[in-house]
This record gives C-alpha cells, structure tokens and sequence, in this order.
C-alpha cells in the first residue's frame, strides 16, 4: 500500500474500487487484484478508525466524560 496514505484518500480509493466492481464488467483475474487492493484498503481504514476511537477512549477516561463536556463548552 502507499505510504502516508490517509483515511479521506483511502476511502476515495476504496470507493473507486467497489464501483468498479459493481460495474461487473472486468476480466476475473483483474477483479480478484482490484478486490484484494479494496481489502487493504478496508483493513487500513478499519485500523485507523480504531486507532481513533482508542484515542478518543483515552481522552474521556483520562480527563473524565464530564470534564470533557466542560472543556468543549469552552
């Protein structure tokens, strides 16, 4: 995969990817290479929705929900 992908450009290209395969209308052997690229690109995506969420995770817990409420208020 490309290095310093980020997510926005890698949904771009995963969504480019399952348009074309819906389309129907590409040789098996091209769809499977086009289909495994599209799950690279849907693992990485995954990591780094997960990856945020853990961060996320941590700011309310360190902080407290409640403090974290406050802090955006202000």
């Amino acid at each position: 995969m490309e290095e310093k992908l980020t997510f926005e450009q890698a949904m771009e290209k995963l969504e480019k990817i399952v348009g074309r395969l819906e389309e129907g209308d590409i040789p098996l052997e091209e769809a499977l290479e086009i289909y495994k690229k599209g799950m690279e690109y849907s693992k990485f995506c995954h990591d780094q929705l997960k990856t945020a969420e853990n961060q996320l995770t941590k700011v309310l817990t360190d902080h407290g929900e409640e403090d974290f409420h406050l802090q955006e208020e202000e």
